[in-house]
């Protein structure tokens, strides 16, 4: 049976459901519940093309959680210069970092999922995982504004900032130091694909050390190209 909700529509109640859970954990009751609606679609819920999902939100989320996250490292960090404070930013904003907080937090059971792709675990994926995060961010950003989003920001991130005592290396930079140490080629990053609209590209990334392979995809290429490195380290460390 369905049952209202706030967008003046009858909708299962689970989603109901997830539109609560999510409110509860952005700690905000949305004045416009369509924006957390929206974060919480995956484009396979959507429309043709992925019309209604949580594509644009990601993209504005993603300009949100970088731009908190540089203000606050600086305040943290007064004395360090861009060399130290790129690292740390790009740990803290990666999609490992933000997939472990969604994770945590049980996002994957507050999004709207084609039946399908549910039943294949995309819900658990970490890329979509931390994608969602910064969907909810943006429409946090969108309907309350800059502070609101800070406040949730550096709620979910205060345990990841203070576990940051040194700068950790850029994943590309470790990646080749690990390859250097033991006489190997260098890391060889090829793009795989590249799709989207110029607002918002996908590019996938491979890169390759001997018979050893990762891959990953970002909205950047120098954002997949770091994170196809962090995947590689992570099989190779293991």
């Amino acid at each position: 049976m369905a049952i209202r909700n706030p967008l003046g529509a009858d909708v299962p109640p689970h989603q109901v459901r997830q539109l609560q859970d999510a409110s509860e954990f952005l700690c905000r009751q949305f004045a416009r519940p369509s924006l957390l609606a929206e974060a919480l679609t995956h484009r396979s819920a959507a429309g043709a093309k992925g019309a209604g999902s949580n594509e644009r939100l990601e993209f504005i989320g993603d300009r949100v959680l970088g731009l908190v996250v540089a203000e606050w490292l600086i305040e943290r960090f007064p004395d360090e210069q861009e060399g130290k404070l790129g690292p740390r930013l790009a740990a803290l904003v990666s999609k490992p970092a933000l997939a472990e907080i969604a994770e945590v937090n049980n996002v994957g059971a507050m999004l709207n999922v084609a039946p399908g792709e549910a039943k294949r675990g995309v819900s658990s994926q970490a890329n979509v995982l931390a994608d969602a995060l910064e969907a909810m961010i943006g429409a946090l950003y969108l309907d309350a504004g800059l502070q609101a989003a800070r406040t949730f920001i550096r709620r979910v991130l205060a345990s990841a900032v203070e576990q940051q005592a040194a700068p950790p290396k850029d994943p590309k930079t470790a990646l080749q130091e690990w390859a250097l140490k033991r006489a190997l080629p260098l890391p060889d990053y090829q793009v795989v694909d590249q799709s989207g609209p110029s607002h918002a590209p996908r590019f996938v990334i491979s890169v390759t050390i001997g018979a050893a392979s990762a891959t990953a995809t970002a909205g950047a290429k120098r954002a997949a190209e770091q994170e196809a490195a962090r995947n590689l380290l992570e099989v190779l460390t293991k």
